[in-house]
């Protein structure tokens, strides 16, 4: 596996690969790597004659005050991994490789990113659109893989690539989670053993929702407050807990069929997401 930390090189090595004809798969993380990022680089192998995962904590869609300095770094841990997965390209830039000391451009992905973790977190999804419109200019790969973890990045990402026309396609995987269901990040490493062992309780109150709607049992809005009261009880502190359509993210009603279940909440100083999304049938 090469590591390549500029540009110009990996814009070279991809030249090099057109003229021999290969496609080019490509997987954009923040590093610290668990299953989950390894199964998007397997998904990107199916896909792709070569792959390129890229590594970089991205300074812009950090809002004030969260943890840009302290968010996990394990590089030779991540490049370990990436070996035993016969990754082809290792591409870690710094932060003066991606941003210009003057750079005064930013993509707004409106309509997507105003609301749910756009409305606590000011300026986050422009900060990753950004960041993953230039990897995606830079690597100019054929097809990108990313999770649904992070449902409404997904989506911000989708829109984006359609708005400007980029040439990639957009592979999706499902949430990687536990036995215990708890959706794999890089996050969970800060929880206590005591919240490791109640944060699967949120996906559980994604399955119970999801159970209420398919059996018509209540409303949305009572499902949704129903939802947010449990988790208080169980002691985190829900910052959102909505029932949208799967394709815009706007409220769901009841003859919308393609849904998702969007969650996040504290507990204790760690923000954790999740979601779920089905189709029901009318």
């Amino acid at each position: 596996m090469q590591v390549i930390q500029s540009i110009e090189q990996i814009r070279q090595l991809v030249r090099q690969w057109r003229q021999l004809e290969k496609t080019i798969g490509f997987v954009p993380t923040m590093g610290n790597l668990h299953q989950g990022h390894l199964s998007l680089v397997e998904e990107a192998q199916k896909c792709a004659d070569k792959v390129i995962v890229s590594i970089f904590v991205n300074p812009t869609q950090f809002a004030p005050g969260e943890d840009f300095t302290s968010y996990p770094r394990t590089l030779q841990e991540d490049q370990e991994k990436l070996e035993n997965a016969q990754v082809d390209v290792l591409f870690v830039p710094d932060r003066e490789e991606i941003y210009f000391p003057d750079e005064s451009t930013r993509i707004n992905v409106s309509g997507l990113s105003e609301q749910y973790c756009g409305a606590s977190r000011t300026g986050h999804f422009s900060g990753v659109a950004t960041v993953v419109c230039k990897l995606l200019n830079i690597v100019q790969p054929d097809s990108a893989v990313f999770g649904q973890k992070d449902f409404q990045q997904l989506r911000v990402i989708q829109r984006m690539v359609r708005d400007l026309n980029i040439p990639v396609k957009i592979k999706s995987m499902p949430t990687f989670r536990g036995l215990d269901g708890l959706a794999m990040s890089s996050r969970n490493s800060y929880l206590t053993p005591e919240q490791k062992a109640t944060a699967p309780e949120l996906y559980q109150a994604l399955l119970d929702a999801k159970e209420a709607i398919l059996a018509c049992r209540q409303g949305y809005p009572e499902i949704e407050h129903q939802q947010i009261s449990r988790l208080r009880c169980s002691g985190f502190d829900p910052e959102y807990f909505v029932i949208c359509r799967s394709l815009d993210l706007h409220s769901a009603k009841s003859d919308d069929t393609d849904l998702v279940i969007l969650t996040a909440a504290k507990l204790g100083k760690t923000r954790l997401i999740d979601n779920i999304e089905f189709i029901k049938k009318i």
